[in-house]
């Protein structure tokens, strides 16, 4: 009976301090399996196997909370699922990334912000964390959380770039371009580039001798220009965190905003508790 007791006790005591979490998870859940269920039905495999592992990553903010022994901001574990429907469902599934030219963008901004709120909290953690204090400085904090976003970008990038190779799924998406300019059209061979302007078709020979006109009206960039947007994108949404990070770590955790991003140890949480509860204590008196 104590067990149980103690059970509800937990259960009512998750529900009201992640009340939006959990309407969130449930309705994004539901949609999910709905989605499964009508892709299963069409034998479009491919999709199925998206939507279970949509399910699979719905998981993984709360199994990190009970593996890390961490609480998750209410905001950031919303903007966690919110991020991986938008990114499966919606840009893979309903093909945002599509009818939408700058889905892919908003995405990538926003993923390069909450990379840096986890780098960042990674280490604001072990700085705040009763037996290991590294005690490291606010800048230090930011460029970390900066470059580890940086860094998840780009290996993100490596990982379309195999998918595109190996794949042929097109996930570093083409961008049609007028002029260029490269050192393979030099006629002596050398090292200096040609410039062609005005482009408006290109025609591909194939071994056979075919020859198709693309009639795409320019000349087809295989993926770079995406790239070099994802990753610059990136580096803004990872920017803007890190130098919000940094008059928050100088602050010490005064900033409302921020507070919602930044995953906090366990351990830290009723020290802190404890200081805001002495710290209203005071004002009262």
């Amino acid at each position: 009976m104590d067990h149980k007791k103690r059970r509800r006790e937990s259960l009512r005591t998750l529900w009201q301090e992640k009340r939006a979490v959990t309407i969130v998870y449930v309705f994004l859940r539901t949609s999910v399996v709905l989605v499964m269920l009508a892709q299963l039905f069409n034998r479009n495999f491919e999709n199925v196997f998206l939507c279970v592992l949509t399910l699979f990553l719905f998981a993984m903010p709360s199994l990190l909370e009970k593996k890390l022994d961490i609480d998750l901001p209410n905001t950031l574990e919303i903007i966690i699922l919110l991020f991986i429907y938008a990114a499966e469902i919606l840009g893979e599934i309903g093909a945002y990334y599509v009818t939408f030219p700058y889905w892919d963008t908003v995405l990538h901004t926003l993923n390069g912000f909450l990379c840096a709120a986890i780098g960042f909290s990674l280490l604001d953690i072990l700085n705040r964390h009763n037996r290991a204090r590294f005690h490291l400085s606010p800048l230090y904090l930011a460029i970390v959380a900066f470059c580890f976003s940086m860094t998840v970008g780009v290996v993100w990038e490596f990982f379309e770039c195999a998918m595109d190779q190996f794949f042929f799924l097109d996930m570093q998406k083409d961008t049609v371009v007028h002029s260029i300019g490269t050192i393979l059209l030099d006629p002596t061979g050398g090292n200096h580039p040609v410039a062609l302007h005005n482009i408006v078709d290109v025609i591909v020979v194939q071994a056979d001798g075919s020859q198709t006109a693309l009639g795409l009206g320019g000349y087809l960039d295989i993926g770079l220009l995406d790239t070099m947007e994802d990753l610059f994108v990136n580096f803004i949404g990872a920017l803007v965190f890190s130098i919000i990070g940094y008059f928050y770590v100088l602050s010490r955790g005064k900033g409302k905003f921020v507070k919602r991003f930044i995953p906090v140890a366990n351990e830290t949480k009723e020290p802190d508790r404890k200081e805001e509860k002495q710290n209203e204590e005071r004002k009262e008196s």
